[in-house]
């Protein structure tokens, strides 16, 4: 008889002349082994890891891309693992590269970029349901990277820029029509005041005066104009005289122009506009 020592994080399962002696592993502790009888197989129960090796899948819209994820699995029956699999670690690592195939096989390129937590979960339900017979308990799977052609990645990238490009253009023209809604009503509220008009024509004034141009050109009212003909024709009807000969009749005077120009050399524009009152 000798004793054998199996750690905390093992279990021994031990087989007498091929028999299992007990459906409960041994360990941890000291381990009493007949020799030349007694086969010992030491489980490690820790948690472990491997890389799923990188592989050329085809999804469901027919687009190739290159795979690869990561397995978190542990053994939580080591009598299982010994009697109803040759190696569960070995069977393990490949059973996940044909999940990780099939899984992906059923998915489409814009549900495997998008939805990857979703799909490592399909895949760790299906590992875990096939391995727990082996006794193994697979606790997590991560895709690592998806690799997409050349071509693709040139095609996905143009797509891009071009919905950037439409979603800013989209962006320019609602703050356009907002511009047009809101001069529109401001718009309105000049015309409803006319002395509101003329202050701002004033103001555009005094902003070109601050420029310090040599040469100030700006436009003359019509409604200046319209006074003057106005006055002209009330002085002419409440004389009650004809006018003398080569005198013009307010019918004669011609239409008031509808805007006319002023040029005013090395003058500001309220100089230029308190002579054109005068």
């Amino acid at each position: 008889m000798c004793l054998k020592v199996i750690a905390q994080y093992e279990r021994a399962v031990v087989f007498r002349l091929g028999r299992l002696v007990s459906e409960i592993p041994k360990g941890p502790g000291l381990v009493f082994i007949l020799p030349c009888l007694d086969n010992v197989k030491t489980i490690d129960l820790r948690t472990f890891t491997f890389n799923v090796p990188t592989q050329e899948v085809l999804t469901k819209d027919s687009v190739t891309v290159a795979v690869d994820a990561v397995v978190y699995y542990r053994i939580f029956d080591p009598v299982m693992s010994v009697v109803n699999v040759e190696d569960a670690n070995r069977s393990t690592r490949l059973l996940a590269q044909t999940t990780l195939r099939n899984v992906l096989g059923t998915v489409d390129l814009y549900q495997l970029l998008t939805a990857r937590e979703q799909i490592a979960h399909l895949m760790q339900d299906c590992l875990d349901t096939a391995t727990e017979t082996w006794g193994v308990k697979v606790e997590r799977v991560d895709i690592k990277d998806v690799r997409l052609p050349i071509q693709l990645q040139r095609a996905m990238a143009a797509e891009a820029e071009a919905a950037r490009e439409a979603k800013a253009k989209v962006i320019a023209a609602e703050g356009e029509q907002r511009a047009s809604v809101a001069l529109k009503a401001a718009a309105m509220e000049i015309g409803e005041c006319p002395i509101a008009l003329q202050l701002r024509y004033l103001q555009t004034l005094s902003s070109i005066s601050d420029e310090k141009n040599s040469t100030i050109i700006f436009p003359l009212p019509i409604d200046l104009l319209s006074l003057f003909h106005q006055a002209y024709s009330s002085n002419l009807s409440s004389s009650g005289h004809p006018p003398s000969e080569g005198t013009l009749h307010s019918e004669d005077l011609p239409p008031p122009p509808p805007q006319r120009a002023s040029v005013v050399h090395q003058k500001s524009a309220s100089d230029a506009l308190e002579e054109a009152l005068i």
